[in-house]
């Protein structure tokens, strides 16, 4: 085997495609069995906070809050 891309030779480039492949579907398998046990955890849910609440756990809050001027 070599260990040096610049002379790699054929064999070494198939060992890396198929350990890259079936790694990637290794992940992929993975991934879908985790969503397909478990759907009530989506990662696409996200909680939506309005802008122009104040949060008293933000320390900037007070800042922006001080710095508006009417115009």
């Amino acid at each position: 085997m070599n260990h040096s891309i610049y002379t790699a030779d054929k064999a070494t480039h198939l060992k890396v495609v198929v350990s890259v492949l079936l790694t990637s579907i290794a992940i992929v398998a993975t991934t879908l069995t985790a969503r397909l046990t478990h759907p009530e955890i989506d990662v696409q849910k996200a909680t939506t906070q309005t802008v122009y609440e104040p949060r008293s756990n933000h320390a900037l809050t007070e800042i922006v809050q001080r710095e508006r001027h009417p115009i």
